[in-house]
C-alpha cells in the first residue's frame, strides 16, 4: 500500500489536473455545481452497484469518480471565492472531532448504541431542531424509511426486542388486507406504505439493510429472467408466444444454473 506521503501526493496530483481541466478544457469550464448535481448521483449509484457485487477493483474506479466531483465542486468554489478543498477537509475533519467527544473529550460510551445517542444529541444542540432534519428529501424511499427509523432509534424512539416489530408486521398486513377485501383503494396504498414501513424496521431489528436486500433480489431476478429469455431464444420461441408453464420450466433451470 501507498505511504502517507505518497497519497498526499496523488491527492496532490488530483488538484493539479483539477486546474488545469478547468483552465484549458472547454467541456470542464463550462460545468456548475448545478450542471455537476445529476453526474454525481450517477456517479454514487454506480458506486453503490460496485459495493453490492463486492467489486474492489470497481470500487477503487468509481471511488475515483466521486472524489473527482468532490474535488470539481472545491475548485467551482475556489473560483467564487466561497470555499477550497482545504475548507471542505477542515469542515468535515472539526464535526467529526465535536461529534465524538468519547475519542477526542472525557465521554465514556459503552456501546455503538451510546455512540448514535451521542451523535443525535449534539446535533440537536448544534441547532438543529429535529432530529429528522439530515434525512435528504430527494432520497429514495426505501433508503429514506430506513434513515428516519435509524435517526429516531438514535434518541430512543424505538421497540426494545425484535418480536414486537414482527407482530407490528402482521398488524400491518392484517389492515391491509381488510382494505383490499373493502375495495378501498386510497386506505390500500396506505396500509401498503405501514406494511413497507415496518418490514424495513424490522429489517434494522434483524441487521438486515432494505435497500441492500431489495436490490440483490432485482439482480437475481434479472440474471434468471435473461436467462429465461436465452433459453427461449435457443429453442426458436418468443416469451409472449409461450404459457407461464413452459416459462416456469426455464425459470426453474435458472435457478439450478445460478445456485
Amino acid at each position: 500500500m501507498n505511504s502517507r506521503k505518497e497519497q498526499l501526493e496523488a491527492f496532490n496530483r488530483l488538484l493539479d489536473i483539477m486546474d488545469d481541466l478547468r483552465e484549458k478544457c472547454p467541456w470542464d469550464k463550462k460545468q456548475t455545481i448545478q450542471s455537476l448535481r445529476h453526474l454525481t448521483i450517477e456517479e454514487t449509484y454506480e458506486l453503490a452497484d460496485a459495493i453490492l457485487d463486492n467489486d474492489l477493483p470497481e470500487i477503487k474506479k468509481e471511488l475515483g469518480d466521486v472524489l473527482l466531483h468532490i474535488v470539481f465542486y472545491a475548485k467551482i468554489g475556489s473560483e467564487k471565492k466561497a470555499f477550497d478543498i482545504a475548507d471542505v477537509a477542515n469542515s468535515i475533519s472539526d464535526k467529526l472531532i465535536d461529534r465524538h467527544p468519547h475519542i477526542y473529550g472525557d465521554v465514556q460510551v459503552e456501546n455503538e448504541a451510546d455512540v448514535k445517542r451521542n451523535w443525535e444529541n449534539l446535533k440537536l444542540k448544534e441547532g438543529k431542531t429535529s432530529v429528522l432534519e439530515g434525512v435528504p428529501k430527494s432520497l429514495p424511499a426505501v433508503v429514506k424509511a430506513s434513515r428516519i427509523q435509524e435517526k429516531v432509534a438514535g434518541v430512543g424512539f424505538d421497540w426494545e426486542k425484535p418480536a414486537q416489530v414482527w407482530k407490528k408486521v402482521q398488524e400491518e398486513l392484517a389492515e391491509l388486507n381488510e382494505e383490499i377485501k373493502a375495495g378501498h383503494t386510497e386506505n390500500t396504498e396506505k396500509e401498503f406504505g405501514d406494511v413497507l414501513f415496518s418490514m424495513i424496521n424490522y429489517a434494522r431489528f434483524i441487521d438486515v439493510n432494505p435497500e441492500n436486500a431489495l436490490e440483490k433480489t432485482n439482480k437475481k431476478f434479472i440474471k434468471r429472467f435473461q436467462y429465461l429469455e436465452k433459453a427461449a431464444k435457443k429453442q426458436n420461441k418468443q416469451l409472449s408466444d409461450m404459457s407461464l408453464t413452459e416459462m416456469d420450466v426455464f425459470w426453474e433451470e435458472s435457478k439450478q444454473f445460478f445456485k
